[in-house]
């Protein structure tokens, strides 16, 4: 059974975002130790690319050093392998679509299934053109995380009719990033979700404090956040354990009720 079934089981999901890689491997790997001790419902792990376009500074730079650093692909599904043996948190690749046709989509899906990595995210790939992935994905018990946005107004019934784990939805236009305060707009895109199919709704993009993810979880099944934490991570790289730990363990208080 796909671990991400267990992710919305119990009350609101926190799911935190780490760039894999960034700033090294040993360090990314003790985050995601720290996240699931944490309380995190389920982690995402950014696969860096050279052309993050969905992605603000903050998460376009950690790519930049996760790639720096070495990073690759292969040595990401070493890592999940061997954490998986740890953790039973459920992860998540975050990735372009690119490095995933570079790589063979066929292999790419195979090396997840084995290495314990649940469902993929490919921000890039609109839903419409997502059955070379899906099929492959399906074979191989991995959920493909579908993503719903403001913009996708009419399209959003036909969306959560036809996906499956949990529905991405993009609090406000533009690239990651933290902001001020969250649209909302996301309150009405997940109540239309809602209405056309029983499938949760995780809200990111833009979600940076304790106090946003617990205004989103009011009307949402879960909380993404993403820059807020990789953030921390660039301020405190090596040593960032304890500070990701400690907001984390913030955030997941605040949501849970």
């Amino acid at each position: 059974m796909n671990k991400l079934n267990q992710t919305f089981a119990s009350g609101k999901a926190f799911i935190p975002f780490i760039t894999g890689g960034d700033p090294d491997m040993e360090t990314t790997e003790k985050l995601l130790y720290a996240l699931s001790e944490s309380g995190a419902d389920a982690i995402e792990i950014g696969v860096p690319f050279s052309d993050p376009i969905a992605e603000g500074p903050v998460i376009e730079a950690a790519s930049e050093r996760a790639l720096q650093a070495g990073c690759t692909v292969d040595l990401l599904f070493q890592l999940a392998r061997q954490v998986r043996g740890k953790i039973e948190t459920p992860l998540l690749f975050m990735t372009y679509y690119n490095p995933v046709f570079v790589y063979g989509v066929q292999r790419f899906t195979r090396e997840c299934a084995a290495c314990g990595v649940d469902g993929l995210i490919v921000p890039d790939l609109p839903f419409e053109e997502r059955d070379e992935l899906l099929a492959p994905c399906q074979s191989q018990g991995i959920e493909l995380i579908s993503l719903i946005a403001p913009t996708s107004q009419e399209r959003i019934a036909r969306i959560a009719q036809n996906s499956s784990g949990f529905l991405y939805c993009v609090s406000s236009l533009g690239v990651t990033g933290a902001r001020g305060e969250i649209d909302g707009g996301a309150r009405a895109m997940v109540a239309q979700a809602r209405e056309a199919a029983p499938i949760p709704c995780a809200v990111g993009f833009g979600i940076s404090t304790p106090a946003q993810a617990l205004e989103v979880s009011r009307f949402a099944d879960g909380v993404i956040i993403g820059s807020a934490i990789v953030s921390i991570v660039a301020a405190y790289g090596c040593n960032a354990i304890g500070p990701v730990r400690e907001f984390a363990q913030q955030v997941k208080q605040a949501i849970t009720f």
